[in-house]
C-alpha cells in the first residue's frame, strides 16, 4: 500500500482522469445525439438508388441502378457507402424488377456486404425474369417479401411500407385523410404490371417524412389518394417514373401529399422532360406541375433534363446535381440530412450548395 503522502499526491491526478473520463463520456452522447438521418440521391443517370442512414448508424438502400460493362452505378452507389461511413448495407430493398432499379446489385455485392433483402415476392413478366434471376444470385438465402401495412425496423425512423405487390395500405397513415381532389380526378389506364407491383415506402424520423413509391404509375398513385389520401402530406417526396410525368406525378395525388421538397431522380435523356413508353405528353407539364405543387419550398434534380434544357423547364442550376452528359461525368449526389427538430438541410455534391428548411 502506498503511503498517505503519495496517495494525497495522487488525488489530484485521479480527479484530472475522473473529470476528464466524464467529458469524453459526455461528448460521445453528444456526437450519438447529434448525428442525423440522412438520405443519399445516387446518381445512376434515371436509375434508382437511394440510400439511407439512421441516427443511429443503420444503413437501407432502395434500388441498385443499372448494369453495365464498367459497374458504373455499383461504384456510384459505393461511393456514397463511403461518405456515409458504411463497411456494409443492413437492408436492401428492391421496389421491382427492373433493370434500371435492379441491375447494378450483382457488382455492387461485391463491393459492400449486404446483409438483408426485401421485395415485393418473385412474381414478375418473362421479360423481367434476368432481373429478378440476377437479384435472387445475391439475395436468395436472404430475402423476404414485405407487404402493404408492415414495417421494417430501422432504430430511430419508422418505416412504413405503404404498397407491395400490387397491394396498397387500406388505413391512413401519418395524418391521411379525404381527399378532396378525387371529385376531379383525372383517370388513365394501368401501366406497367411490375411497375405496379413496387414496393413503396414511408420514412419518419420525428416532424420529417421521405416518401419514395418507387415507379408507380398515374392510375397506382390515384388508387392510393382516393377517396382517401391514404399517407397524408409529406416533406420530401422522390418522383415516381423518374419524373416522366405523362403517365405518373397524378396531381390529386401531388397536390394532396403537398410536398415541401421534391428530389427529381433523373438522367440527362431519361425522366424529366422525356416520355413513358405509349404516351406523348408535352414535356413542359411535367416540371411545371411539380412547381405548382401546394406548398413547395425547393425542386432538385439528379441531372439538368437534355430532353428539354430550357431554363424554365429544370430548377435553379445551384439545385442540379449534374449538368451535361459526358463520358467523366462524376455522378454527384444530392444528400438531405434531418435533425431531430425537424431541420434538414439538401447538399448538392457537385458544388457544396445547400438550403435548409424545417418540416411542417
Amino acid at each position: 500500500m502506498l503511503p498517505y503522502k503519495e496517495l494525497s499526491m495522487l488525488k489530484p491526478v485521479v480527479c484530472w482522469m475522473w473529470l476528464i473520463g466524464l467529458l469524453c463520456i459526455a461528448d460521445q452522447t453528444a456526437t450519438a445525439q447529434s448525428r442525423t438521418f440522412d438520405i443519399y440521391w445516387v446518381d445512376v443517370e434515371g436509375g434508382a438508388a437511394t440510400l439511407v442512414v439512421s441516427p443511429t448508424g443503420e444503413s437501407l438502400l432502395v434500388d441498385t441502378g443499372f448494369p453495365g460493362a464498367d459497374d458504373r452505378d455499383a461504384k456510384r452507389i459505393f461511393a456514397a457507402t463511403q461518405e456515409a461511413g458504411l463497411t456494409r448495407i443492413d437492408y436492401l430493398v428492391i421496389t421491382h424488377f427492373h433493370r434500371d432499379h435492379v441491375g447494378g446489385l450483382q457488382a455492387l455485392a461485391e463491393m459492400i456486404p449486404i446483409e438483408k433483402c426485401f421485395d415485393h415476392g418473385t412474381t414478375t413478366e418473362e421479360s423481367n425474369r434476368q432481373w429478378l434471376d440476377a437479384y435472387l444470385s445475391v439475395c436468395g438465402d436472404k430475402r423476404g417479401a414485405v407487404e402493404a401495412g408492415e414495417t421494417i425496423p430501422f432504430g430511430a425512423v419508422e418505416i412504413d411500407v405503404i404498397a407491395s405487390d400490387g397491394r396498397l395500405i387500406t388505413t391512413p397513415v401519418n395524418g391521411g385523410g379525404f381527399n378532396m381532389l378525387c371529385a376531379t380526378a383525372e383517370q388513365k389506364p394501368q401501366a406497367s404490371p411490375e411497375n405496379q407491383r413496387s414496393v413503396g415506402a414511408l420514412f419518419t424520423y420525428g416532424r420529417f417524412t421521405f416518401l419514395d413509391l418507387g415507379d408507380f404509375n398515374w392510375a397506382k398513385e390515384v388508387e392510393l389518394s382516393c377517396p382517401m389520401n391514404q399517407v397524408g402530406e409529406v416533406t420530401i417526396y422522390q418522383t415516381s417514373r423518374h419524373g416522366a410525368w405523362d403517365d405518373a406525378g397524378s396531381p390529386t395525388h401531388l397536390y394532396a401529399i403537398k410536398p415541401q421538397v421534391v428530389v427529381v431522380n433523373n438522367g440527362p435523356r431519361k425522366g424529366l422532360g422525356g416520355t413513358s413508353p405509349g404516351f406523348r405528353e408535352v414535356s413542359t407539364a411535367h416540371y411545371d406541375r411539380i412547381a405548382k405543387s401546394p406548398g413547395i419550398e425547393g425542386i432538385w434534380q439528379g441531372h439538368r433534363s437534355l430532353l428539354d434544357p430550357d431554363p424554365a423547364h429544370n430548377t435553379s442550376e445551384d439545385m442540379i446535381a449534374n449538368l451535361d452528359e459526358t463520358a467523366e461525368c462524376n455522378g454527384h449526389w444530392i444528400r438531405a440530412s434531418v435533425g431531430q427538430d425537424g431541420t434538414f438541410t439538401v447538399t448538392n455534391s457537385r458544388n457544396g450548395f445547400s438550403r435548409t428548411y424545417t418540416a411542417r
